[in-house]
């Protein structure tokens, strides 16, 4: 097997962004996983317009014309619904493995090598062994999720915190109801159903505890979501995933880096997972460029900070029921107040306007 600048141990997205990236800048770049294409995962699906310029930039265009588009999200619960459209345009609902076919036809053609059904047993500082041989490289990429054994391999497996909930999917063959994302917000789980063609969508319940990550409990809570899916036809087998907020002490050590899930994360509710992954991309490339991954350790740090306060947000209105019916309830009849925390979560807005709007709200509902 012949020597590589870089090899990437993982070929799902976060894995052929850091090829593609590194590609970009000239490295010659191996990616080795274990599996073979396309790489599916239980996931919400969904493209925010952020998630959409970041596939562009390395060279992975996505029309509406590929999935579904849709114009924002809606949070529901039994007394009330809010929406919010998407400051920047609308998002994209998307296949994973249909994405990840894109995403395989952008590194191929850039001149990524790959090497599927290679398992990787092992590393050193030189390189990585799979069971198809020895792969020589300068710098070593773990992009390879959650369980990462390539963190545990290079000691970078310290947390500064972890949780973790349970996720199921399913695709139904029916056509989206709705042109907003949709967060079914229940007493023990949420449910998002997001449209990914004119005939499907997707269905994602997330809870605390795995038992609650189920259909029949979670349909049973909403009569009408589960009107609109008795007699639809299953388009894809139901799969389970774990879904975590994470954050690493270090995500480099000597020629290491990791990238994606195995360098932390943010629960599926946020819709960034994917995002974080291919924006960590072109960020180590350039550290790499430089010979000085503790760049991009420091811009990996500031990347997740974003997401995480709003993944935290989320979370404590999963965990506290009372208290987010109350700021449903308020959302639904000021909808500025869930358009403010769009705004911060995909467009960026800057901290002090979400402070405002906490403000707004609080004030909501104190008064009410």
């Amino acid at each position: 097997m012949s020597n590589s600048d870089v090899v990437i141990i993982g070929g799902g997205p976060a894995g052929l962004a850091a090829a593609i990236a590194a590609r970009q800048r000239n490295f010659s770049v191996t990616v080795v996983d274990g599996g073979q294409p396309p790489i599916d995962k239980a996931c919400g699906e969904g493209l925010l317009p952020e998630t959409q310029s970041a596939l562009q930039a390395l060279g992975v265009p996505v029309t509406p014309q590929d999935g579904s588009p849709f114009r924002g999200i809606c949070f529901l619960q039994s007394d009330a619904r809010a929406y919010a459209d998407f400051p920047q345009g609308p998002a994209i609902g998307l296949r994973r493995t249909v994405l990840h076919e894109k995403m395989l036809a952008a590194a191929a053609a850039c001149g990524v090598k790959m090497f599927w059904n290679s398992p990787v047993t092992g590393m050193a500082r030189n390189g990585v062994q799979t069971t198809n041989g020895f792969l020589p490289a300068r710098w070593i990429v773990g992009a390879d999720g959650g369980s990462s054994l390539v963190r545990r391999w290079s000691r970078l497996n310290s947390f500064r915190y972890h949780q973790r909930r349970f996720a199921t999917r399913r695709h139904y063959h029916v056509a989206p109801w709705s042109n907003f994302a949709e967060v079914y917000w229940g007493p023990r789980s949420q449910t998002y159903v997001t449209p990914t063609s004119s005939s499907e969508v997707c269905v994602v319940v997330l809870a605390k505890e795995k038992q609650h990550a189920n259909f029949a409990s979670t349909l049973n809570e909403w009569p009408e979501l589960r009107s609109r899916l008795t007699g639809a036809e299953l388009t894809s087998k139901e799969r389970g995933a774990i879904t975590s907020m994470h954050s690493l002490r270090r995500v480099t050590n000597g020629n290491v880096a990791l990238v994606g899930d195995a360098s932390g994360g943010v629960d599926a509710i946020t819709g960034e997972g994917l995002h974080l992954a291919l924006c960590q991309a072109p960020l180590l490339a350039d550290a790499m460029v430089r010979n000085d991954l503790t760049l991009y350790e420091r811009a990996h740090r500031e990347l997740a900070r974003r997401p995480a306060q709003i993944g935290a947000l989320l979370l404590l209105l999963a965990r506290r029921s009372s208290l987010r019916e109350r700021v449903v309830r308020a959302m639904s009849t000021n909808p500025a107040l869930l358009a403010g925390f769009v705004n911060f979560h995909v467009a960026g807005a800057p901290a002090k306007e979400l402070a405002a709007t906490g403000v707004q709200l609080s004030w909501r509902l104190l008064t009410a």
